[in-house]
């Protein structure tokens, strides 16, 4: 495949607009740096230039825009030679670093499988009880297109889905695996990046608020009980710790919510080693949302 690029006339002073004959991308995706490029050769190539600001590609064509210090009238013809010898001699527009891979598991809750993913998926969980809820992650929404899906639990690499109660896994599973990895492997956009951060507020309960046996209970919910549950799909959240009543509330996710076996897990794991490492402070565990 032999690449030749024609540069067409564009309003928009600062973007270069190169077609081509042959498909560059099925898609539309847009960079703004290299660090956002790494399974894209071309782009990253396109970022050595010091004048590049941001890289789309269209389908059929690539828009790029300069940094207002020169004009593209003095380095179009260049950067269309650059990216023409870069794709003739054998540099890829997209590739693939890592075979993606999706293994369903099955969860302690039978409404619930686990698909977990070699890669990285999303940096906080993430729950969506309806397709309202998960306007903003693509993946969530899609997967709500089926409809025997209920509810999507998301976390690091895993996604945890509740199947309707009339329907069944055995029928199923095959089906969702491959769709989420038809939909990775194709590099669709996972979740809103904007939504999908460290410090979102909406994840957390602010634990410089808290009082002292709170701090405690967050920080054992978070390192000795957080690890387990997401082993098994699922998530558990501090809620709130009631100092006269000693009652801890906690919030289950995922695989946990609505499990058959849930309430004995927080009986008889969960409230346990609570009372274990805080004597006399913890008289019982509840999960406000069963």
């Amino acid at each position: 495949m032999k690449f030749k690029f024609e540069i067409l006339e564009n309003e928009d002073k600062n973007t270069l607009v190169l077609s081509s004959d042959n498909e560059i991308y099925t898609k539309r995706v847009s960079f703004t740096d290299d660090s956002e490029a790494e399974q894209f050769p071309l782009i990253k190539q396109l970022f050595f230039l010091p004048f590049i600001k941001s890289v789309i590609l269209d389908k059929h064509l690539i828009l790029i825009e300069k940094l207002d210090f020169l004009e593209w009238k003095d380095v179009q013809d260049e950067v269309v030679e650059q990216i023409e010898n870069f794709l003739n001699n054998g540099g890829l527009i997209f590739q693939i670093n890592n075979p993606i891979t999706i293994y369903a598991e099955n969860t302690p809750n039978p409404a619930v499988i686990k698909f977990v993913a070699n890669k990285k998926l999303v940096n906080i969980p993430h729950e969506f009880k309806d397709a309202e809820s998960s306007r903003y992650c693509k993946i969530a929404n899609a997967l709500f297109n089926h409809d025997f899906v209920t509810e999507i639990y998301i976390d690091f690499n895993f996604i945890s889905i509740t199947i309707n109660k009339n329907y069944s896994w055995d029928e199923h599973t095959m089906e969702i695996r491959e769709f989420i990895l038809s939909y990775i492997r194709d590099g669709n956009e996972i979740i809103d990046p904007n939504f999908d951060l460290e410090n979102n507020i909406s994840h957390s309960i602010d634990i410089d608020k808290m009082d002292e046996t709170s701090k405690q209970i967050a920080k054992l919910i978070d390192d000795q009980i957080k690890p387990a549950v997401a082993s098994d799909g699922g998530n558990i959240l501090f809620q709130s710790y009631d100092p006269e009543s000693h009652e801890v509330k906690v919030i289950l996710q995922g695989a946990c919510s609505g499990c058959p076996s849930s309430t004995y897990t927080l009986k008889n794991g969960i409230e346990s080693m609570l009372k274990d490492y805080l004597p006399g402070k913890i008289s019982n565990v509840v999960a406000i949302n069963g």
